[in-house]
């Protein structure tokens, strides 16, 4: 058996008298697209803002690869290959498109300000341009190379936003609830460039409550509620728990 990518392992997370992590446990394989789901409440951001390094973990531990990266910094997650995105924009609104995903390239193409004075930064000017390039084009934004990201429509945001965290060159990609406000053919595309992610290698973990993309987008989906783990398994697994219809529906036949 393979080692999984990401492995969770009791991860708790305590604020004063509020548990909201209780010693949660789960794997990400490799090369696949994982959905976490719950509730409202259920404890999905703050996992992800403990495992991308937003928090530091009251307890238990975060493993990617064989490495622990429980309470490193959000940086520091990056650089060791995972990023998130936010539920919320977290584009330059008064920036360019281009400008945007640039900030992307930082880790691999790092700045310095002796070196851009001095004009000797013109390699890895070029380079960080060219796997901006490459992102924009994976994400069908290479028309809107000088717009601001500000005058953007909510679905190309919602891209830029990817196109900046591929690329930092990820291993994997935390994305938070990516689907918020899209309608059906925002929604059908961005699908369509979640499984394009996958297939280039990828591996995606995702928060999200449009149950019909994650029950045709994930290849294996955990369920939280009230901090803990509830259920694991395949979308029909999931789609027909009777615990996870119970938190959703309270006893209605189906999730989705």
């Amino acid at each position: 058996m393979t080692t999984p990518l990401l492995q969770i392992r009791d991860l708790t997370m305590r604020f004063g008298g509020l548990t909201a992590v209780d010693k949660l446990s789960f794997n990400v394989e490799r090369g696949v697209i994982h959905g976490l789901i719950g509730p409202n409440g259920a404890g999905k951001t703050t996992t992800f803002n403990a495992i991308s390094g937003f928090y530091k973990p009251t307890s238990g531990d975060i493993i990617l690869r064989d490495e622990s990266i429980a309470g490193l910094q959000m940086h520091e997650v990056a650089h060791r290959g995972l990023v998130r995105t936010f539920q919320h924009s977290t584009l330059f609104a008064e920036m360019t498109v281009m400008e945007n995903v640039l900030v992307g390239t930082h880790m691999e193409f790092p700045p310095s300000i002796w070196n851009a004075l001095s004009r000797q930064d013109a390699h890895d000017r070029s380079g960080a341009e060219a796997k901006a390039m490459e992102a924009l084009d994976f994400f069908g934004l290479t028309g809107f190379v000088d717009t601001l990201a500000g005058e953007l429509p909510h679905g190309h945001q919602r891209a830029l936003g990817m196109a900046v965290a591929l690329a930092c060159r990820p291993d994997i990609m935390l994305l938070d609830e990516p689907f918020t406000g899209m309608n059906p053919e925002e929604t059908k595309r961005m699908m369509t460039l979640m499984q394009k992610l996958r297939e280039a290698g990828l591996t995606l973990l995702l928060v999200e409550h449009d149950m019909h993309a994650i029950m045709g987008l994930c290849d294996n989906i955990t369920c939280m509620s009230f901090g803990k783990l509830l259920a694991e398994g395949s979308p029909q697994e999931i789609r027909n728990h009777p615990d996870v219809i119970e938190a959703y529906l309270g006893g209605a036949r189906h999730v989705a």
